[in-house]
Order: C-alpha cells, then sequence, then structure tokens
C-alpha cells in the first residue's frame, strides 16, 4: 500500500471523529470534529462535498480525485469511502487504482465494515474504464461549477456598477427636468389658447413623464443596491388608501371613470412605511384609471385575512395578455399605453413589488384578456422583524 495513504472516521456530516491513518502528517492541520471537506483546496471543496454526499446517498463510493493543501505543497489523493452504521470511513491514496486493502488495514474497522466495502467495491468496479470515464465527467462538472460561480460574481459586479451609474444619470437629469417643468407650468399660466399654448402643453406632459421615469430609475437603483431603507410608523391603512385616490380623481374624472370604495372603517392600523406604500397605492390606482376605458369603474377594496390586510385594486379595461403576465413585476420591461394614450415607464410595477416584498407582503395580479385586472396586496398587521430593514 502507498505510505502516503489516509484514513479518517468521520460522523455522518463528514465531521473528522478520528484519525485511523495519517502517513501525510496531517494531524497539525486537522482538529476532531472540524470538516473533512476543509482539507480540500479551494478548487476541491465542491468535489469533497460531492464525495461525502455519494456516500450517505450510495453507501459507498470509490475513486474520488480530491486535491489536499499539505503544508505549503497540494497533494493530490483518490479517495474511497464508505458508512458503517452511523459513521463514514474515509482513505485517500496517491495510487489511481483503489486498494481494498487500505480497508483491511484500517485500525478499528470491523470484518462487516471491511466486507461490506469489498462487495460494494466488487458491484461497482465494473472496469477501469467506467472509473476513469466517472471521473473525467466528475472533473468536468466541477470546473463547470467553478466557471459559473466565476460568471455569476462577474455578473453580481456588473450589475451593481449598473446601478452605481444609473442613479448617478437619473440623479443629475432630475434638476434640470424639475426646472423645465416649473417654466412649462409658468408659460401655461401665462399664456392664452392657440397653438403656442399646445406646443407648450406638450413639453410641459413630456417633461412630467421624464420626471416620473427619473425617479423609478432612481427607486430601481436603490432597491436593487439593497438600499430599500423602511421607516415603520403607525399608520390609519384606509385613510391612507382614500387620500391616494383622490390624488388620482382628476385624472380618472377626466375620463368619466368612477372610484368604487369598500373600505371598512374599524380595522386596526398598519405598521408600515406610509411614504413607500403611497407610491405602491398610486401605481395600482393610477394604472387601473391609466387602462380603463372612459366611463368605467374601478374597484378599491380593504379587507383583512388572519393577520394581514388584504388590498385590492379592479378594473374593467382590456386586460393583461397571457405572455405578459410572467413579466408583468420585471424591471425595463416595455411600457404600455393607456386608453388614452396615458405613457408608462414599465418600472412601476418591479418597484411596488419589491416594497411590498420588503414589507414582508405579497403581491399578485388576476386578468383576462378583454375582462380587466384585479391586483391583490397582502400585507401583515405588523412585518416580521421591522428592527432588520
Amino acid at each position: 500500500m502507498s505510505s502516503s495513504g489516509l484514513a479518517l472516521l468521520c460522523d455522518w456530516n463528514g465531521n473528522i471523529l478520528e484519525i485511523l491513518r495519517d502517513p501525510l502528517g496531517l494531524g497539525a492541520q486537522i482538529q476532531l470534529g472540524m470538516p473533512f471537506a476543509r482539507l480540500a483546496t479551494h478548487g476541491s471543496l465542491g468535489k469533497a462535498l460531492s464525495f461525502l454526499a455519494e456516500i450517505r446517498a450510495q453507501g459507498a463510493a470509490f475513486d474520488w480525485e480530491i486535491n489536499l493543501q499539505v503544508k505549503d505543497e497540494i497533494r493530490t489523493l483518490h479517495f474511497s469511502g464508505g458508512k458503517s452504521g452511523e459513521v463514514l470511513i474515509l482513505a485517500g491514496a496517491e495510487n489511481g487504482k483503489f486498494s481494498l486493502a487500505l480497508y483491511e488495514e484500517m485500525m478499528r474497522i470491523s470484518n462487516e465494515q471491511t466486507n461490506a466495502l469489498r462487495t460494494a467495491y466488487q458491484e461497482t468496479a465494473h472496469s477501469d474504464a467506467l472509473y476513469d470515464e466517472i471521473s473525467r465527467l466528475n472533473n468536468e462538472l466541477v470546473d463547470m461549477q467553478r466557471e459559473l460561480a466565476r460568471q455569476k460574481a462577474e455578473l453580481e459586479r456588473l450589475n451593481a456598477e449598473k446601478n452605481r451609474y444609473l442613479g448617478m444619470a437619473a440623479h443629475d437629469l432630475r434638476n434640470p427636468l424639475h426646472a423645465i417643468m416649473m417654466s412649462g407650468e409658468f408659460l401655461l399660466d401665462e399664456c392664452p389658447s392657440g397653438e403656442t399654448r399646445e406646443f407648450i402643453e406638450t413639453i410641459y406632459e413630456t417633461s412630467q413623464f421624464m420626471a416620473r421615469l427619473v425617479d423609478d430609475l432612481l427607486n430601481v437603483a436603490q432597491i436593487e443596491s439593497g438600499e430599500l431603507n423602511l421607516d415603520y410608523a403607525p399608520v390609519d391603512l384606509p385613510a391612507l388608501i382614500r387620500r391616494n385616490a383622490a390624488i388620482n380623481h382628476p385624472l380618472a374624472a377626466r375620463k368619466g371613470i368612477e372610484l368604487v370604495y369598500d373600505i371598512p372603517e374599524d380595522l386596526p392600523r398598519a405598521l408600515l412605511d406610509a411614504a413607500k406604500l403611497e407610491q405602491v397605492l398610486n401605481n395600482l390606482i393610477g394604472n387601473a384609471v391609466k387602462f380603463s376605458p372612459p366611463g368605467g369603474k374601478v374597484n378599491i377594496r380593504l379587507e383583512t385575512q388572519g393577520e394581514a390586510f388584504l388590498l385590492s385594486v379592479c378594473d374593467r379595461g382590456v386586460g393583461i395578455p397571457p405572455e405578459r403576465m410572467k413579466t408583468l413585476f420585471q424591471p425595463f420591461r416595455r411600457g404600455e399605453t393607456g386608453t388614452a394614450g396615458e405613457k408608462s415607464t414599465g418600472l412601476g410595477l418591479s418597484i411596488v413589488k419589491r416594497i411590498v416584498e420588503g414589507h414582508g407582503g405579497q403581491i399578485w395580479v388576476e386578468s383576462q384578456p378583454g375582462q380587466g385586472a384585479a391586483f391583490y396586496v397582502q400585507l401583515p398587521f405588523r412585518p416580521p422583524d421591522p428592527s432588520t430593514h
């Protein structure tokens, strides 16, 4: 048997209970109770964990090539192992072919365990070619996992950079846009009706849309960077909903749309961020008005279910096509145009979803083409742990 043979006794989770054989001199690196996988190099960590998983699932595993960090050098050993009752026995040698003698010479191994390992080996070891192919495929899998991890880290870095530049650009655009809006509003107050006023109205309405888009971009950049800071306080939710509906009333009145309320007054106070929830309400009620036909109705209902509020906003508009349902709450999707030509940034619902989930709630939609859409928001009376937000 190779003088480099290593034998370990581990618990069911792979934590080292005893060093049975240690010609490599790993004793100084091993603390009883430490995970076996910690002996592996960073690149072989996944293989070490998979090796243990196969033993637990199959009863034995053979010829797993794992790199170990031995002092200042890396040593490659071929590991085999099996389970004996509630413990695992692991053995590694520099020889690529599994040697039963290594198991038979291990201290404290019962004849029953040795026979079980011999039987498992005989059943599994059909040919050297099979083991070589399994080893090759396993190495390819580990390489793919390593590459996926690298690409994931790179994508996360690029996404963080995107959010940073997005936030900077949106912030720099906000002040000039608000200046254009204020100037347009002033000119509208001073300008009589006519062709010139129509041009000014176009400038004003376009600058309003751009300002909303910039605000949405800032919100998305902050939320995706993990900066959804919620300022919790007791809130009269029925009053908050009525106040927000009143803000959307002028738009509804211009289209002859009736806002119908079903909101009881004797509800418990909610613990939430009122400003953030107003964003949710403004988006849902505004969208319902935007996509409703002239002369239609929008129903706003609030009730309780167990220890949670359930808000629903239902319109009788064109509905949502099935192909859009899957991406409805994703950011940077093409915004739809309202029934009166109202523009949409395509970001609002993604922001709404993040805010609702930040409160520990859920949001979903039910819709059929031509039959309108119903958005539901469920919010707990109290978030799971306000101190963590």
